[in-house]
């Protein structure tokens, strides 16, 4: 018998103990909870800390909230302000027609609520945020009547993004998701453009892969 048969090579048989497995790399796990990765252009001009309630309360949730942009106020205020300039304009015009001003209550009424709206806008726009987690989209926003959303990225129909004339002198725009449950349908206003199109591309992939079941 040769001495590679009295000897076997250490590195080809089969009884030698079987090196112990390496420790689960926990980057996956942790990356899973928190989301599909995200671009950073997200979070490029936005606002830095989202708006919370005085009174607390609100939902602990496993993610990082991503805010809008504040270029979004100045468009609603120079809307604000377009509105309130047409409907004095308008006012005034019928009142010098007509002779009568009867007509300027309900047009002041129209013009108080619009006030009020641009007063809360600041606090209404850092109240808006989006969360990308898991399994779901979650979207917030509101200061007294809050509203909190979570969107399936399986149920995603409709991915769209759209921005007025306004909205594009100043680079921003509105995505929107469609889902089977109209009532579950999502608007996130403010968006930069480029942070909309990596957030729609984002959705689609993981929305593809969730209806796959990969």
């Amino acid at each position: 018998m040769s001495e590679s048969q009295q000897t076997p090579n250490p590195e080809s048989t089969g009884t030698e103990p079987l090196a112990a497995p390496a420790a689960p790399d926990a980057t996956p796990t942790a990356t899973a909870q928190a989301g599909p990765a995200t671009d950073p252009v997200l979070d490029e001009g936005t606002y830095t800390r989202i708006h919370e309630p005085r009174a607390g309360g609100g939902l602990a949730l496993d993610g990082v909230w991503h805010q809008i942009s504040p270029k979004y106020v100045i468009s609603q205020t120079i809307q604000n302000v377009a509105v309130i300039v047409i409907l004095v304009a308008a006012c005034i015009a019928i009142g010098v027609f007509t002779q009568q001003w009867w007509h300027a209550i309900g047009f002041g009424l129209v013009v108080a609520i619009t006030l009020f709206s641009q007063i809360i806008l600041p606090r209404q726009a850092r109240a808006l945020g989006y969360m990308l987690r898991e399994d779901d989209l979650v979207f917030r926003r509101g200061i007294l009547w809050q509203r909190m959303v979570a969107v399936p990225y399986g149920r995603m129909q409709l991915i769209d993004i759209t921005h007025g004339p306004l909205d594009r002198a100043f680079g921003i725009s509105k995505l929107k998701m469609v889902t089977a449950a109209a009532t579950s349908g999502v608007e996130i206003p403010g968006l930069a453009l480029t942070a909309s199109e990596a957030l729609r591309d984002t959705l689609i992939e993981v929305a593809e892969t969730r209806r796959t079941g990969l």
